[in-house]
């Protein structure tokens, strides 16, 4: 019953997806954004491990699932507009596919994109392949 009442809360966009921005719970580093459905979020609730949508596979996926860089949930806020989560997690080693820490490594300056990433894991050694 309320999870019922947390769903009705949140305004989800016409493809039943909200916008989650996941934030390292000690230091407030803001580590990733992806997208989350109803089923994910009661997921993610339930376990205590995040849980996505991705847009691109059509499919619920739990963070580290394939590289082990999981996110151990802290606390989980809706916006004043319900229309965004913000989840303070734990995370265990870097939350970019690419072996960043945080997906946010590119800056964007009056002379263009400054790239600043600093991988700490190759992607290979994440997934035992080249992942995009």
């Amino acid at each position: 019953m309320e999870m019922e009442n947390i769903i009705k809360k949140i305004k989800f966009n016409d493809k039943e997806l909200v916008p989650i921005i996941a934030q390292q719970y000690d230091t407030g580093e803001v580590l990733m954004m992806a997208w989350i459905n109803d089923e994910a979020l009661q997921k993610t609730i339930e376990t205590g491990f995040v849980h996505y949508y991705s847009r691109s596979r059509d499919k619920l996926w739990q963070k580290g699932e394939t590289s082990g860089q999981t996110q151990q949930v802290k606390d989980i806020f809706l916006d004043c507009d319900g229309d965004t989560i913000l989840i303070k997690i734990d995370q265990k080693g870097v939350a970019c596919h690419t072996g960043n820490k945080t997906c946010f490594f590119t800056s964007i300056t009056k002379d263009g994109l400054v790239d600043k990433s600093n991988p700490e894991i190759s992607p290979e050694e994440l997934y035992g392949t080249k992942h995009d």
